[in-house]
């Protein structure tokens, strides 16, 4: 399997991703094209230690990059030979299986609808990260690829998170959630009324498992195993949730440094400090996906360092091998409500 890598992408690069790269073809036997400014690419290979790049590491050279700067929307077309574009590009053509990338999220959203496409039928990409929940992890979909949403992109999140849920979590029948103020059916804006109907009816059909609406502290605590919303309200949750989880766990670190005692209890109970502390560590699940893209293509968080790089591109890997791209494909029948037209001729 051969992973592309976008070299020049994020707060660290192109020195993280040049070592999540090396560690990834280690540990997990997989290729990856690096793909930047190659000069700087050999030189961070050399200061870790390689005077050319080790078996399964290829450079592909570009001159250009795309910056927090880059109007998102028409970067890769104003940069063409930058890492994003040509690493995309390598991807569409079949050339390798995924991409990752800490770039821009803008820029990567519009890079890969437009180069790689959308699956046929599906109207937005969205991205869905696995939140630290008390099942074990639920995936939000979305979380900020799409701020303002119709009912229709909201039945399609609901799908596309139950087979990432099935595919990537291995959860038969996870159950789907539809974020709201309430649990009740009422409950909520205009949009998330409609949706509310049109999952129920999903429900009941057999294709998605829809438990109903839920609050944002019940889902948190894992009453769902996927939590569909509009990218707006899922952005807020999840910044909400890394904010706690920051401010949390820094107050417990001062709690246990106040005398002798704390410290002592901090050493009896550091095995589940640290299980808490991986928990909540964007790092270790490295990156999220694009789901609805016709080719997998990975954002990685933009500070991350190589370990999150090595564990986006695991997580690309596993992406790659799931099937839900062709589950997604298959069933696009039921994700799409009719046109006006198409209902004009299912009634001739």
């Amino acid at each position: 399997m051969k992973i592309v890598v976008d070299a020049m992408g994020g707060d660290n690069a192109p020195r993280c991703n040049v070592e999540g790269a090396i560690e990834a073809v280690r540990e997990l036997g997989v290729e990856v094209v690096l793909v930047g400014q190659g000069d700087l690419i050999l030189s961070q290979l050399q200061d870790l230690g390689c005077d050319a790049p080790p078996p399964g590491i290829e450079i592909v050279h570009t001159s250009e990059v795309v910056t927090a700067e880059d109007n998102p929307a028409t970067a890769f077309r104003e940069k063409k030979d930058s890492s994003l574009t040509v690493g995309l590009e390598l991807v569409k053509n079949g050339k390798a299986d995924a991409f990752v990338s800490a770039g821009p999220t803008g820029a990567l959203l519009s890079a890969a609808t437009l180069i790689t496409k959308r699956i046929r039928g599906i109207r937005r990409a969205a991205m869905a990260p696995l939140l630290p929940t008390g099942n074990g992890g639920s995936i939000l979909i979305d979380c900020g690829a799409t701020a303002e949403c119709t009912p229709e992109y909201l039945l399609q999140f609901a799908y596309m998170g139950s087979y990432y849920a099935e595919h990537i979590l291995g959860r038969p029948e996870p159950r789907v959630g539809l974020l709201n103020i309430g649990a009740e059916e009422g409950k909520g804006t205009e949009l998330q009324k409609q949706t509310y109907a049109l999952l129920k009816e999903a429900g009941k059909a057999g294709r998605i498992h829809f438990v109903g609406n839920v609050e944002a502290r019940e889902a948190i605590l894992g009453a769902v195993d996927v939590i569909v919303c509009d990218g707006y309200s899922g952005n807020i949750l999840l910044k909400t949730m890394e904010g706690t989880a920051l401010y949390l766990t820094g107050e417990m670190k001062q709690m246990f440094k106040k005398n002798a005692l704390t410290k002592l209890a901090a050493l009896l109970v550091s095995d589940g400090l640290g299980h808490l502390k991986s928990m909540l560590d964007s790092r270790e699940v490295g990156g999220t996906a694009l789901v609805g893209i016709s080719r997998p293509v990975f954002k990685a968080h933009g500070s991350s360092d190589g370990y999150a790089i090595k564990n986006a591109i695991a997580q690309a890997a596993k992406y790659v091998s799931s099937g839900i791209i062709e589950s997604i494909t298959d069933n696009i029948e039921y994700m799409r409500l009719p046109t006006s037209g198409e209902e004009k001729g299912a009634e001739a």
